[in-house]
């Protein structure tokens, strides 16, 4: 029984087929639609900052710090410090860039740091990619800077320096439109078993028996002829 029904449903795909071909092929024309006018392009930009043991004071000279070592508690303090207001207040103060503002820059900071690691890396993103180099390349800047001044130690250095990218790192167009592809063929699946499902017209002999609780004894076939006039008819 379970045999006959996977067959039946495969029969009513088959049948839907053009159905479903042109909702997945619409689907396919809004992914196309979405990746390439919707989704604004974003440009990402890192600077990675290295923690060091040794450190001098503001004024250069050596300083002896026995108890400053490179852990992960000292990595996350800094972590957190990086996007505070007063790190990007002093950025968007030194780049003096209309465009740039804490509120455009505020929620496109984020840090990241390898665990076990004594890298930190400012990511920073914006729709122009030079924004993004230099907002990145400021803040780890203004960041060592306010640590001597804080902590009056030298123990962080910039690593290396933003580029501005070629490339958005939040679009991709391939993967955009297989996804809505995949979601265009599920709702023509979907929509063809609900549709299925809503049909209670009579179509085949199975249909009769299971309606009447009879058995079928004969049943007239379709067939065509050709009348006078050439013409044929079923």
């Amino acid at each position: 029984m379970e045999e006959l029904d996977l067959k039946e449903l495969l029969t009513i795909f088959w049948e839907k087929r053009l159905q479903i071909v042109l909702i997945v092929l619409i689907f396919a024309v809004i992914g196309i639609a979405y990746s390439y006018l919707i989704v604004k392009p974003e440009y990402q930009a890192t600077t990675s900052l290295v923690l060091v043991q040794s450190t001098t004071d503001a004024a250069g000279g050596a300083i002896t710090q026995a108890d400053v070592t490179l852990n992960s508690k000292l990595v996350t303090r800094y972590e957190e410090m990086v996007t505070r207001d007063v790190i990007l207040e002093k950025v968007v103060e030194n780049l003096n860039n209309p465009n740039i503002t804490i509120g455009s820059i505020k929620n496109k900071v984020s840090v990241k740091s390898a665990e076990e690691s004594d890298l930190i890396d400012i990511v920073v993103k914006n729709a122009d990619p030079n924004y993004a180099a230099d907002i990145a390349n400021e803040i780890a800047k203004v960041f060592c800077e306010k640590i001597v001044e804080i902590y009056n130690l030298s123990n962080t250095y910039i690593f290396e320096r933003a580029k501005p990218a070629t490339t958005p790192y939040n679009i991709n167009h391939v993967k955009d439109i297989v996804i809505f592809v995949f979601i265009g063929f599920i709702v023509a699946i979907v929509y063809i078993l609900v549709l299925n499902m809503l049909d209670n017209t009579i179509k085949t002999e199975q249909d009769i028996e299971k309606c009447t609780g009879l058995a079928v004894l004969t049943s007239i076939p379709d067939y065509e002829f050709t009348n006078k006039k050439g013409g044929r008819r079923k």
